[in-house]
């Protein structure tokens, strides 16, 4: 059984389908797509069996729910702790642009200046911010420790692990036209 999630590698979303997959005891693959609308149109798009995984903070996945009554089930939900959230900086001196996914953006005010007066980019994932920050796009970001590190990001605060669910839906026979 694959299951589908958000990427780039180092999300949440990762860590989550694999304990969820090692829990099932399956040998399948985590897909990583950009969005979790990425994620699902593949899904629905492959002859395999498999799972969405959607963090239940994800801006929009009250839509892919709704939408997908027909397609989609839900059947099971995964709670853990996420990788702990930093705010890490690239080698800019100065952060004009942060870059986040938009479920974090909160912690941007336990940071105060400059923090809050920076220019909010929001991106796909919290990996993909930490990427953008890697290649110079935005100048600091909201991220997991582990897209930190993969990206050799600069950490400048750690606000711990954030306890957090996401549920699982089992993609079900292709509906009747």
């Amino acid at each position: 059984m694959n299951i589908y999630t958000l990427g780039p590698s180092g999300t949440n979303c990762e860590k989550a389908a694999r304990q969820y997959m090692a829990k099932s005891g399956w040998n399948g693959q985590i897909e990583l797509r950009a969005t979790l609308e990425e994620a699902l149109d593949d899904l629905l798009g492959s002859q395999e069996p498999g799972i969405l995984m959607g963090c239940i903070v994800y801006p929009r996945l009250h839509e892919i729910v709704f939408r997908h009554l027909d397609r989609l089930k839900l059947v099971d939900h995964h709670l853990m702790d996420t990788y702990d959230m930093v705010f890490a900086r690239n080698g800019n001196t100065t952060v004009k642009r942060i870059g986040s996914h938009p479920a974090p953006t909160s912690l941007l005010a336990k940071l105060g200046e400059p923090a809050t007066s920076a220019e909010l980019v929001l991106c796909t994932s919290n990996s993909e911010a930490a990427r953008q920050c890697a290649l110079g796009n935005i100048d600091g970001c909201i991220t997991t420790i582990e897209a930190a590190q993969n990206n050799e990001l600069h950490i400048v605060e750690n606000f711990g692990p954030v306890p957090m669910g996401f549920s699982i839906h089992l993609k079900t026979a292709t509906p009747v036209a």
